[in-house]
């Protein structure tokens, strides 16, 4: 018989408490639009992506939200983790969520906060959050 197919991510989706915001700050920071919308039980989604549908973020709105900000410490997710080719590109990410509004800070503990780079011998990685508190992370491997 044979093995399943490596599968891959094809989207990440994510609860947000304000759809209307949360949208405007992923396109803002993610350089994705808004695409399309998917409804779902008591609720919708709104499907963000760049042009070749590469990047795709999903933000739901459900209506029992109590509109509490996330915490990675509940059962559920912990974080998202994206990846990027080098430690420059941290740096420019880095400087691009700065412009964002992603405020520079020494942990990336409350909303539209980011950290330092911290470089570990695995590769480097630069946290922050969204709007509802989400953590994020980039990550570039260690330099040859």
């Amino acid at each position: 018989m044979p093995s399943a197919t490596r599968s891959s991510i094809h989207h990440i989706a994510l609860t947000v408490t304000d759809l209307d915001a949360s949208i405007a700050w992923y396109e803002k920071v993610f350089d994705i639009t808004y695409q399309m919308e998917e409804g779902h039980k008591a609720g919708t989604g709104k499907v963000l992506a760049d042009d070749a549908w590469q990047l795709m973020i999903v933000l739901h709105r459900h209506d029992t939200n109590g509109g509490e900000t996330f915490a990675e410490t509940r059962t559920g997710l912990d974080h998202v983790g994206l990846a990027v080719p080098s430690r420059a590109d941290l740096e420019a990410w880095q400087q691009h969520l700065e412009k964002m509004g992603v405020e520079r800070s020494s942990a990336a503990d409350r909303p539209c906060t980011q950290s330092p780079i911290a470089d570990r011998p695995y590769g480097s990685v630069l946290v922050f959050r969204d709007p509802d508190n989400i953590q994020l992370e980039m990550f570039a491997p260690p330099a040859s």
